[in-house]
C-alpha cells in the first residue's frame, strides 16, 4: 500500500477553521450530502502530496490518510474555544482611572 496521497484541502464556506481533506483525483463528488449541507461549498485551499511522515498543523497525518482511504475524506473541525476565554471576552472591563 502506498504511503502517500495527493490531497486537496477545502475550507468550509460556513464554518471558520473547518476543512475537508480528499484525494485530489476524486474531489468532493463522494462526500455525503448531509456533510456538504453542513460544510457549505468547499473552497479549495491547497493541494499537496501528503506522506505519513509529514507534519500537519492541526491534524494527525496518519489519521488523515486513514480517513481518506476508509471513508473518502477527513473532516478537520475548528479548534475548541476555551469556555473561560469566552467568559473573559463577554465580561465588561472597567477602566482604572
Amino acid at each position: 500500500m502506498k504511503q502517500h496521497l495527493i490531497v486537496e484541502v477545502f475550507r468550509s464556506s460556513k464554518h471558520d477553521g473547518m476543512y475537508l481533506y480528499v484525494e485530489k483525483s476524486v474531489g468532493l463528488k463522494d462526500i455525503p450530502e448531509a456533510l456538504m449541507e453542513r460544510f457549505g461549498s468547499g473552497i479549495s485551499a491547497m493541494t499537496m502530496l501528503l506522506t505519513k511522515d509529514q507534519k500537519l498543523a492541526r491534524a494527525d497525518t496518519e489519521k488523515v490518510i486513514k480517513g481518506i482511504r476508509e471513508t473518502g475524506y477527513y473532516l478537520q473541525l475548528p479548534p475548541v474555544k476555551e469556555e473561560y476565554l469566552l467568559d473573559l471576552y463577554k465580561t465588561p472591563t472597567e477602566a482604572a482611572y
